[in-house]
């Protein structure tokens, strides 16, 4: 039920009550503000608190305005440039030397080059020689222009406020156009005016005492003494409108992470962790890339510089780097024939930003090879990993340059190409898609290897999430000591994730648009 002018006099606010009658008069926010005395930031949050209770409308329009620049202002008071140069010469006797007219006139040298062409065309000075220095008088035409005030003073002084450029008269236009050609006199800028208008509401409560006190609050004095009994207290307004208050909560890349983990316990795998600086061995020599690979160059990786900050550090490498270096050149007892070059000890030294999770993959191998002998018992084995990896991109809607990535491996001696299919199924089902198909790809670490895609319901079509498939003996062997079946499979966090934010650019994710990232919805599946 719509409340009477009487009912919403006890419950205005006292910065409402000394804005509202003044709203009779004025109506913008800067007229509101200079006549009651109150800041502006106050008058704004009355006015928005009379329009919440309907006592006023709120309007905004957009205004351009010209006002005084630095210089401008400091014309103002100590007058224009060209007229403390006529000040200079107009008494003067003889012609003056430009050094002579600089010192008494106070002007640099960018003033006095202006002033001198500005007053030549106006004929208010006569300009001779005497050997390499130049000489001034003024004129009788300057002598007079001196003594009136000129409509640029004018104009400025008229600028003392910021005015609306469109109630400029015709000759005031003119004026600001050739002052907006000199150094900061000037500017112009667009402000947005914020108008309050009295409801017929607003009209009736200006017939009522505003200035009638209400107190704010219940005191303990008051209750001791028993003053309460003869007071009036504003009423608080329960039905007001107030802005959402958004609850605390963590990124939307995070609550996402934490259910693909949950996904991934679930179906009992174990969660690897690692560090993100890795050497080139186990990011990518580990795991059978040749050293003349593409993306060991520098503008597909981070490398890191050394101390001297001129060539790229180098990490150790382990005891038995000998096994890695025989595959890649021979393929060692693997049936391969490995890459057939000279494998460099150098090369695989440098340090990285891992470019992949799946170098946690080979570390555990590493890990788990260190008993080989009794390593089948513990078969089968599970393990995942969701982390940041880093690759030297350009930017665009669905390629970033540091990025999170799914990783996981499935070591069992029955272990087959059926099992990844069925894991990778059962992932993505629970991620919101249903349908997903793997294509015939090539990776240099596994044989055979898939695309992985799902079926987009928005975009209608398919689109690739990831790699995925069996680590060749060229990885296994030398890593784990047996050779058994490992599944694995990385795939695009931020891309998996888009669907279900309702986002068509990665970038997206991470721009940390406050209002975005409140009106998000929760991750719940």
């Amino acid at each position: 039920m719509k409340e009477t002018a009487q009912q919403l006099l006890a419950k205005l606010h006292p910065l409402e009550r000394k804005v509202l009658p003044y709203l009779a008069k004025f109506e913008t926010l800067h007229e509101l503000a200079a006549v009651s005395g109150m800041q502006e930031v106050e008058v704004m949050r009355a006015l928005q608190w009379l329009q919440n209770k309907e006592i006023i409308t709120l309007s905004e329009t957009i205004q351009e305005i010209i006002g005084l620049d630095k210089n401008g202002k400091q014309y103002a008071e100590a007058g224009l440039p060209e007229k403390r140069f006529l000040k200079a010469v107009e008494t003067a006797t003889v012609p003056l030397s430009t050094d002579t007219i600089k010192k008494n006139s106070g002007l640099d040298q960018n003033e006095m080059t202006v002033c001198i062409g500005m007053l030549k065309k106006r004929n208010a000075i006569l300009l001779s020689k005497q050997g390499n220095e130049l000489l001034v008088e003024a004129t009788e035409e300057g002598k007079k222009l001196f003594k009136k005030t000129t409509a640029e003073e004018k104009f400025i002084a008229s600028l003392q406020y910021a005015r609306n450029k469109n109630e400029l008269t015709a000759e005031e236009t003119q004026i600001a156009k050739q002052l907006a050609e000199r150094k900061n006199i000037i500017k112009t800028d667009v402000i947005k005016i914020k108008r309050g208008a009295l409801t017929s509401l607003g009209q009736q409560l200006l017939t009522y005492d505003l200035s009638e006190h209400f107190e704010e609050q219940l005191t303990a004095e008051m209750l001791q003494t028993g003053t309460w009994k003869n007071k009036k207290f504003r009423q608080y307004d329960v039905t007001i409108n107030v802005p959402p208050i958004a609850g605390g909560k963590r990124h939307i890349v995070a609550q996402a992470t934490s259910y693909i983990k949950k996904i991934w316990i679930e179906m009992g795998f174990e969660e690897m962790s690692g560090p993100m600086l890795q050497t080139s061995y186990w990011d990518l020599d580990a795991l059978f890339v040749p050293q003349d690979h593409p993306a060991r160059q520098m503008q597909d990786t981070f490398f890191i510089k050394d101390e001297t900050g001129k060539g790229i550090a180098l990490g150790k490498l382990p005891a038995d780097f000998q096994k890695i270096k025989e595959i890649h050149e021979t393929g060692a007892k693997t049936g391969s024939c490995g890459w057939q070059v000279e494998w460099k000890e150098k090369e695989a030294q440098k340090v990285l930003l891992r470019t992949h999770t799946t170098v946690l993959s080979a570390l555990k191998l590493a890990e788990l090879g260190k008993d080989s002998k009794t390593i089948k018992k513990k078969l089968p084995l599970k393990f995942f990993n969701v982390g940041r990896v880093f690759r030297n991109e350009a930017l665009d809607w669905k390629h970033l340059f540091e990025f999170y990535q799914v990783d996981g491996i499935v070591i069992g001696e029955d272990a087959t190409l059926q099992h990844l299919k069925g894991y990778l199924r059962q992932f993505f089902g629970k991620m919101g898609y249903p349908k997903v198909r793997m294509r015939p790809a090539y990776f240099p670490y596994t044989e055979p290897s898939m695309e992985v895609e799902v079926w987009h319901p928005q975009k209608q079509q398919w689109v690739e999430l990831g790699g995925a498939g069996i680590f060749r003996p060229e990885v296994v062997v030398p890593l784990l000591g047996v050779d058994v079946p490992v599944l694995a499979w990385g795939l695009g966090l931020e891309r998996i994730i888009l669907e279900y934010y309702k986002l068509t650019d990665v970038r997206d994710l991470y721009k940390n648009d406050m209002k975005q990232l409140q009106q998000m919805k929760m991750w719940l599946k």
